[in-house]
């Protein structure tokens, strides 16, 4: 087991993950698969501060976490949205749970005290593990989304960390 920091060579793995969630309509708003290309640009925003971690095991890379800053003004710098995805194969083994753990840590190396999960409203495992590790639903976004001719919510989940 490692969580490492990602490098460039782990970009088409990352995006293999992100492109397994996409027709579960569970996971993200995507509603077609995406490119590595496509996604070079994201990967590049990445930086010591708003960090990108891939969780590898036996030299295969199994799920992703990464940082966003929220909203992007200097009153919220300690505010990081956070994206977790895991391989269709590996979930339901407490991986979830480790990367969230993971996250609350590194999050205190880079000042970061507040920490928020946007999940589908209907994606339950999702917000079972956030609640588990004691986020709070801070609100809900009603039916923003539109899939395949359906409406979708987004549930804005949260935790207050205390910083050393």
């Amino acid at each position: 087991m490692n969580i490492r920091v990602a490098r460039e060579i782990d970009l088409p793995a990352i995006v293999s993950i992100y492109n397994e969630t996409i027709a579960s309509r569970m996971v993200t708003a995507e509603t077609e698969p995406t490119t590595v290309e496509a996604r070079k640009a994201w990967f590049f925003s990445h930086n010591a501060e708003r960090p990108l971690f891939v969780y590898e095991e036996a030299g295969e890379v199994l799920a992703w976490l990464s940082f966003k800053s929220f909203y992007g003004r200097p009153a919220y710098i300690g505010t990081c949205e956070l994206s977790i995805y895991i391989t269709e194969h590996t979930q339901g083994n407490g991986l979830g749970t480790t990367l969230l753990q993971f996250a609350e840590q590194h999050a205190r190396n880079i000042a970061v005290d507040t920490l928020l999960g946007f999940i589908f409203s209907h994606n339950k495992p999702s917000i079972k593990l956030f609640e588990r590790q004691g986020y709070s639903r801070w609100g809900e976004l009603p039916d923003i989304a539109k899939m395949d001719q359906k409406r979708y919510s987004l549930a804005i989940f949260g935790k207050q960390l205390s910083l050393p």
